[in-house]
Order: structure tokens, then sequence, then C-alpha cells
């Protein structure tokens, strides 16, 4: 993407004359993907600290271990 151009979009549209996707699928890729997958959006800090889902995936499975046994440890107010 270049950064300096400075074309201004015709009022109304925000489309750039060289973003044409009047040929474009909707949908192509979206059956890659399992129905059970769940995508989510991560900030740039923590995208970085992992290289692949699989090492998100291990990193979420210590927290809710971890997690849970913190609760059973907390008695409830009686």
């Amino acid at each position: 993407m270049n950064k300096t151009s400075k074309r201004a979009a015709p009022k109304g549209d925000s489309m750039r004359p060289e973003h044409d996707f009047s040929n474009g699928i909707r949908g192509k890729y979206a059956n890659r993907f399992r129905p059970d997958t769940v995508m989510v959006t991560l900030a740039p800090d923590v995208a970085a600290a992992f290289p692949d889902a699989k090492s998100v995936n291990e990193a979420l499975r210590i927290l809710i271990k971890a997690a849970r046994k913190t609760r059973k440890k907390i008695a409830p107010a009686a």
C-alpha cells in the first residue's frame, strides 16, 4: 500500500480507484475454516508473543487450569 498517494476519493465514496473489487467473490475462502472456529483479533503486542494458533491455545488452556484451581481454593462465604 502506497502511503504517499494523496488522491482524493469522490465525494460520498471512500473506496480508492486502485481498489477494484468488482470481480471479487464473497466468501471465497470462508469454507477453509471449520464451523466451530472462532476468530478473534489480538492486539499487536499480544500477537507478537505468540508465533501461531497452537501457542495461543496452549497459553489459554494454562490460564483456564490456573483459574479453576484458584476458584476451588476460595471457599464461598456462607
